[in-house]
């Protein structure tokens, strides 16, 4: 395509991560929206387990067993002229560092909370790098259909926790069992709420923002209430202004039940109306690589393997960050300076695939892979080198040692942990001295995850030992002497053979700096 045609696919991408704290909801609008795009013909929740109708985007059977999201799922689908991309992350937090990964691919951030609990742990961290990037933030209230805090706390919570404005789209006229709808500010109307079955049912308001003719909802008290506390709003708090919403300064705030699939709609139309198109990304040597520039660069933010475990297949997820893609094209891959013919593409609409022949900046394709790739790998055309940023890496907390139950299937477990390594949820290291392999994870539940998959997908059952939390600290190789381990500091190797020492407490590793001072530990490479 030319150079304005390129330009104008790209300014109808709209990519997002939706995050938030576990069980506020965001698979589940992430299935609402899938919804309203024609991709499923009905919504499944997350908890649907007896019925087995499961979240589309939880597509890993640990995830349909334990109701939960362990890793970020890529959807797509065409609404109201723009190509929404939707990455639903992990909320569980031993899964942040994919969740990190994955604010570095989007252009903006949805912010599930849950009406009741407000603004958890989680979300708060989350939100800290969203701020960080200068992601724009939109945020869903959400489970309206049950009691909840009071929306005027829950927007004052928004400013204080968060330090970011909210601005109130609608408000909801009641909740729980009383929950009537909610009056769109924005919108100037009120949405009465009814069963999906229903349809959608909307009340005009005049000039004044009262509601036009007889109604019973006039006579209620509630009503009245409501009409008050937008008062409030609009005379105490934020102004709508999109230079802020741009800068992540000010965040829309809507109310809504995803369950019921109620107000997902007004947010999603409100969404794609101030919801950024896709923005310049920065290089490491601190350029901006624009997003119609004709040139193709892309960079790897995940690898997930056995999305299709008919296939044992290997996808990396690249983000494209300016040119056309186009099946079968020549690329260069920047770490290696090697070529590569991409010639395997795909792109995700739920849990279906499709081979995609082209795409444009915004647009998330899966390349198969046959361990070309890693993690923070650009990939690009033209004869200027192309380097993105580095993404996120956390450094391991827990560790554990690891081997094959069977030591007749040694092939398979060495695949599994090659393979299972490679997506980044854990990382693996090996003993300087006996070779033996350790795991080293931020939380217990990446554990956990790895032993039923290497189970399931790689029909090799494993022995975990825990070795409990340690500190990892890497070492300078030619200052290493090995006579430096001993049982409060093992000495082990990364994957690229790095030294590391992995400290019992901080108390060794202040002893070790005391005999050796001048030697240099580092807590990443």
């Amino acid at each position: 395509m030319d150079q304005k045609q390129l330009k104008q696919a790209v300014d109808k991408r709209r990519t997002f991560a939706i995050i938030s704290h576990p069980d506020a909801g965001k698979t589940t609008i992430t299935e609402q929206l899938l919804l309203f795009g024609g991709v499923v013909r009905s919504a499944g929740t997350v908890k649907a387990k007896k019925s087995g109708n499961f979240a589309k985007s939880d597509w890993m059977e640990i995830e349909k067993k334990r109701g939960i999201s362990v890793t970020s799922s890529v959807m797509q689908f065409d609404y109201d002229g723009k190509r929404v991309i939707i990455l639903d992350t992990p909320g569980h937090e031993d899964f942040s560092e994919d969740t990190y990964r994955t604010l570095m691919a989007v252009d903006s951030a949805v912010m599930v909370i849950d009406s009741a609990k407000g603004i958890e742990p989680q979300t708060k961290k989350l939100f800290q790098i969203c701020k960080m990037r200068g992601i724009p933030i939109f945020t869903f209230i959400n489970k309206l259909d049950r009691d909840g805090r009071e929306p005027l706390d829950l927007i004052a919570e928004l400013e204080e926790v968060l330090g970011i404005e909210g601005y109130a789209m609608n408000w909801p006229i009641g909740m729980g069992k009383g929950f009537k709808g909610i009056y769109d500010i924005f919108n100037n109307r009120i949405e009465l709420y009814r069963s999906e079955a229903e349809g959608e049912s909307f009340l005009e308001l005049d000039d004044n923002g009262e509601i036009k003719g007889d109604h019973p909802l006039k006579q209620e008290s509630i009503y009245q209430q409501v009409l008050e506390e937008i008062e409030l709003v609009k005379g105490a708090g934020s102004t709508f202004d999109e230079a802020k919403i741009a800068q992540g300064k000010l965040t829309p705030v809507f109310f809504g039940s995803a369950l019921t699939n109620f107000g997902v709609k007004t947010f999603l139309d409100a969404y794609l109306q101030f919801a950024p198109k896709p923005a310049a990304h920065k290089t490491e040597a601190g350029d901006l690589v624009e997003p119609d520039a004709p040139e193709f660069a892309g960079f790897v933010f995940k690898i997930q393997a056995n999305m299709n475990p008919n296939h044992r297949d290997r996808i990396a997820f690249v983000r494209i960050c300016s040119g056309e893609f186009e099946r079968g094209m020549d690329v260069t891959l920047e770490r290696t300076g090697k070529k590569l013919r991409l010639s395997n593409s795909t792109q995700f609409m739920a849990d279906a695939r499709e081979i995609v022949e082209t795409a444009v900046a915004g647009d998330i394709i899966g390349l198969y892979d046959t361990g070309n790739f890693q993690i923070g790998d650009t990939i690009y055309t033209g004869k200027k080198a192309v380097k993105f940023e580095k993404l996120p890496q956390f450094t391991p907390e827990l560790f554990v040692h690891v081997r094959a139950k069977n030591v007749m299937k040694q092939k398979s477990f060495h695949k599994g942990i090659e393979q299972l390594v490679q997506e980044g949820a854990v990382q693996l290291y090996q003993s300087y001295s006996t070779g033996d392999y350790i795991l080293g994870a931020v939380g217990q539940l990446q554990f956990e995850v790895f032993q039923f998959r290497m189970a399931n997908e790689y029909n090799s059952e494993v022995v975990m030992e825990p070795m409990g939390r340690k500190i990892a600290r890497w070492i300078d190789p030619e200052q290493l002497d090995e006579k430096m381990s001993s049982s409060r500091n093992l000495l082990v190797k990364d994957r690229q053979g790095n030294p590391l020492f992995l400290f019992e407490n901080e108390f060794s590793e202040r002893w070790f700096k005391d005999k050796y001072p001048d030697v240099k530990l580092t807590a990443k490479l």
